[in-house]
């Protein structure tokens, strides 16, 4: 019989986006699972915050500011995380941001603030662990937080779902050139989960029929994300590269 390893110990791990949200629920679950943790967001206090209850908790944690638009800011945080650490294996690109608004009223600047952060900061920062991985011959992972939005569409979203199906398409991309070093590049497809940010929507009417049309007839709980991601960021998912897994109460597969 043979074992499969979950275990994260002596793996350093970046999340991008910890600030808030996914990400910030993602560092503390992979600290515990014994990762060295490098959270990264453009807001420096929720960071220090979420390093002090990591490094309480008996984990190791370091913060570093990060703007994923600008290849520097990337390129500082990657240097500021080996100098703690040693070279990142695993790299989770959580940041994001969403701005809901009709197809005929997007504007440009609204269109490159959704594209540079969901698209290219994702590419910038999978780009540079990447390179750094290979350069220090780690078989490093690089799991990207993409949507059910990059499978399906809604309204009043084009242009964030143009940028959650170009990261889909991204992850393949990276998977297929950077298989031959050794590393991987997967994505998870979250589908409507239930956050601070959207709780009082999903009271409504309008709310509760959206809920209904999910298969499963119910939200996404934060939990529900952290086996996948962890079967990413371990040896466990060794064989895997280019997977796309929704994680959506089965969102993507309904009925239209």
């Amino acid at each position: 019989m043979h074992d499969v390893n979950f275990n994260l110990d002596g793996k350093v791990v970046l999340v991008t986006g910890a600030s808030s949200g996914f990400g910030h629920a993602f560092a503390p679950f992979l600290a515990r699972h014994g990762a060295k943790l490098v959270v990264a967001a453009r807001r420096r206090d929720p960071l220090l915050a979420l390093e002090e209850e990591i490094e309480n908790d008996g984990g190791r944690c370091l913060a570093v500011p990060m703007d994923v638009t600008r290849r520097e800011s990337v390129v500082e945080a990657f240097e500021q995380a080996e100098a703690a650490f040693g070279c990142v294996d695993v790299v989770v690109n959580n940041a994001g941001i969403g701005r809901a608004s009709p197809v005929l009223k997007v504007t440009e600047a609204e269109w490159d603030e959704v594209l540079d952060t969901n698209l290219k900061g994702a590419f910038l920062v999978a780009q540079e662990g990447a390179r750094r991985m290979n350069l220090q011959g780690k078989h490093g992972s690089i799991i990207n937080i993409a949507s059910v939005l990059g499978l399906r569409v809604t309204s009043h979203l084009s242009h964030y779902s143009a940028s959650k199906a170009g990261l889909v398409q991204l992850t393949k991309s990276l998977a297929l050139e950077l298989a031959q070093y050794q590393i991987r590049v997967n994505a998870i497809c979250p589908g409507y989960f239930l956050t601070d940010i959207n709780r009082d929507f999903f009271d409504t009417e309008g709310g509760k029929r959206m809920i209904q049309r999910i298969p499963q007839r119910r939200l996404g709980e934060i939990q529900d994300l952290l086996g996948p991601l962890l079967l990413l960021a371990s040896d466990a998912s060794r064989y895997m590269t280019g997977s796309v897994i929704s994680v959506d109460g089965g969102h993507a597969v309904s009925k239209l």
